[in-house]
């Protein structure tokens, strides 16, 4: 138990200092691009910076995914390492970005998550009461893992956390895709004519409304799958420690 306690301390610190690094782009491009404040619409961004702001995304699941590997040895184990990293490292981002710039306002502040595939749009509070919820299921995993190596997730359970998962992206991601096909259809996006009048257009977009009804059933399954996934586990270790 003493180490996976210095292991929790050791990556909570990594993820904390890759959210001081997150909020710290952030700062960067919102002096560029915001330098009055950051507020709906977006601005355009350059290609080159667009390009780059991707690959960081991208190279940032990649550092935690890496952690993740390197720190569990079963998949159950992998994932709650990568879990808890994430959450972090997210909820850490919004910490700086407060002490250091004062923003959010609150958490009901409008905020881009996410551009991989699309742009997804949320609240401050929803990223950060998931990222809670993902610091306690990591937990919960390691516990019980401690106590028993052969602990993992069954298929039951896999597919209320990634179905409920899949329902979240959507309450994230359809705000903007309902904005989008309000005027274009997906094959417009083949043609190079209409590239810049479509990006113009996507530029003015602001949030109008979470999509409470995906984001509530997604929730609720998610929690379905820990809650299924603890009581499981504890009776399997509590018949153990009988036997």
């Amino acid at each position: 138990m003493k180490d996976l306690r210095v292991k929790i301390l050791t990556i909570f610190i990594f993820s904390m200092a890759m959210g001081l690094l997150e909020s710290a782009v952030v700062i960067y491009l919102r002096e560029i691009y915001y330098p009055h404040g950051f507020r709906f619409p977006m601005v355009t961004i350059s290609g080159k910076i667009a390009l780059t702001e991707l690959l960081r995304e991208l190279a940032t699941m990649i550092m935690l995914l890496t952690i993740a590997i390197l720190s569990g040895k079963t998949i159950a184990q992998k994932l709650a390492w990568f879990i808890f990293s994430f959450a972090v490292w997210d909820i850490f981002y919004y910490v700086f970005l407060k002490i250091l710039i004062g923003w959010p306002e609150s958490l009901w502040t409008w905020d881009i998550l996410f551009l991989i595939p699309t742009v997804w749009v949320g609240h401050v509070f929803e990223p950060v009461l998931l990222s809670l919820i993902m610091v306690l299921f990591s937990f919960i995993i390691l516990i019980f893992s401690e106590k028993n190596l052969k602990t993992k997730i069954i298929f039951r359970e896999w597919a209320a956390i990634i179905l409920g998962s899949v329902f979240i992206i959507i309450s994230f991601t359809m705000d903007y895709s309902k904005f989008y096909f309000e005027k274009y259809k997906i094959s417009d996006l083949f043609i190079s004519d209409k590239f810049d009048v479509i990006r113009n257009y996507l530029n003015t977009f602001i949030p109008r409304q979470l999509e409470v009804e995906w984001f509530g059933l997604g929730l609720s399954l998610i929690l379905i799958g820990i809650v299924e996934f603890y009581i499981r586990n504890r009776k399997i270790l509590k018949k153990n420690f009988e036997n």
